[in-house]
């Protein structure tokens, strides 16, 4: 049977302040979510998952994180994964506490190849050293480590040297994702949306450091039509089933929504042979840029409505 992940919010506080935070405004109306309705939110997930994924706003600083953990692993989640900046994991003991509580995976996010680039957009100075410091704690403890880097305008040029540096680091898993355009990242959507276009050498040259080093590299929400001769590295196949319990604690179907809703498909799209695999760029990306960018793949490719899942 196929694993399925519950994607829980641990609340919205948090020691960044991202210049492409999709979260927005949520830290004001709850900076974290009581012990007793974590509980309910853990049990909930567990109804449709097996995995889980403990997220935010940042779960490192929830004062009842390692209890957080302890029950997520006494009701059985076979997998534990806390999605993190990474800036508290630069203390050892704390990494320490966090696996002996129960936690199997962490997902550290690195947007810069250098201090100056990381800490200027998570606003959060000497963020940079404390993330790289946090990394190198997992790996001494041969941790599973899957990091992500939000691909923006500013970053673009480094994606390569990042991608470079989290071989160095030893990270087991690099994931690319173009930034998605809702929260505070789209009030400042000039400065931080890149056009498609501009990151598809960068991504290329990524792909070559991360071959040499054996580091899997990944990307989320490109479209394939921008991944010609890539194509493997598209994530969006190998994300599993996803609920998300969000804001208001109520799960909601996250597969569904990511395709049908999140995502769009625009004229070029019909042209395109793999129309079906593709879902698309985030929708408020063409909403701002238009179709012009998006080129069709032409060829023998997917026809069939099954090859991304539906009937």
């Amino acid at each position: 049977m196929p694993s399925a992940r519950a994607d829980v919010k641990v609340g919205f506080a948090c020691n960044n302040r991202c210049l492409f935070c999709a979260q927005g405004h949520k830290r004001e109306g709850c900076a974290h979510v009581p012990f007793e309705e974590m509980l309910e939110r853990l049990k909930k997930g567990r109804e449709t998952s097996d995995e889980l994924v403990l997220t935010g706003g940042e779960p490192t600083i929830h004062p009842r994180l390692l209890d957080v953990i302890r029950e997520a692993k006494a009701l059985g989640y076979r997998q534990i994964q806390v999605q993190t900046n990474g800036r508290r994991l630069g203390y050892g003991n704390f990494v320490d506490e966090l696996v002996r509580a129960g936690a199997t995976e962490f997902s550290p996010a690195l947007h810069g190849s250098t201090a100056q680039m990381h800490d200027s957009l998570t606003r959060a100075p000497g963020s940079f050293r404390q993330t790289v410091a946090g990394i190198r704690n997992l790996r001494a403890r041969k941790l599973p480590i899957v990091t992500n880097s939000v691909v923006v305008r500013a970053n673009v040029p480094q994606v390569p040297a990042l991608v470079e540096l989290l071989a160095r680091l030893g990270v087991d898993q690099a994931q690319l994702a173009f930034v998605h355009p809702v929260g505070t990242a789209l009030e400042l959507f000039d400065e931080v949306v890149p056009r498609l276009s501009d990151v598809v050498e960068p991504i290329r040259e990524a792909r070559s450091i991360a071959k040499s080093h054996g580091l899997v590299l990944v990307t989320e929400a490109v479209p394939l039509c921008f991944l010609r001769g890539m194509e493997e590295l598209a994530v969006e196949d190998r994300i599993p089933k996803t609920t998300v319990i969000d804001l208001d604690g109520q799960p909601f179907d996250y597969s569904t929504w990511r395709p049908a809703e999140g995502k769009s498909h625009g004229p070029p799209c019909e042209l395109c042979v793999e129309k079906f695999r593709c879902e698309g760029p985030w929708r408020e990306y063409p909403d701002k840029y238009g179709w012009d960018e998006f080129v069709p793949i032409e060829g023998p490719g997917a026809d069939a409505p099954e090859r991304r899942g539906f009937a």
